[in-house]
């Protein structure tokens, strides 16, 4: 399991890439992904290297949410594979999350 943040070049978008399973084990990256970056705008979560999430994973999403502004954050979740899409969309994260 691999975590990288990269934040773009205006610095109004931060990317987090996630790698291998996203549960309780990357809840310390995962908060450091972000926390240890300055606010923005809008971020982005990119699954497309993420081969399975449980219900942590789902938790450290809605910190990520809140940290982010709540109501009023902007976040993408991009490039989940087929069963963890099902599995955002199941939980109705997708109500909370742009999902693509």
């Amino acid at each position: 399991m691999a975590i990288t943040s990269t934040m773009s070049a205006d610095q109004q978008e931060l990317t987090i890439l996630i790698e291998g399973r996203f549960d309780f084990n990357a809840l310390r990256d995962f908060r450091k992904s972000y926390e240890a970056q300055p606010k923005t705008p809008r971020y982005v979560l990119d699954l497309a290297k993420a081969e399975y999430l449980d219900s942590s994973a789902l938790g450290m999403l809605l910190a990520l949410r809140d940290h982010a502004g709540g109501d009023k954050s902007n976040i993408r979740i991009i490039n989940s594979i087929p069963d963890v899409k099902k599995i955002l969309i199941v939980t109705k994260l997708d109500g909370l999350f742009k999902i693509e």
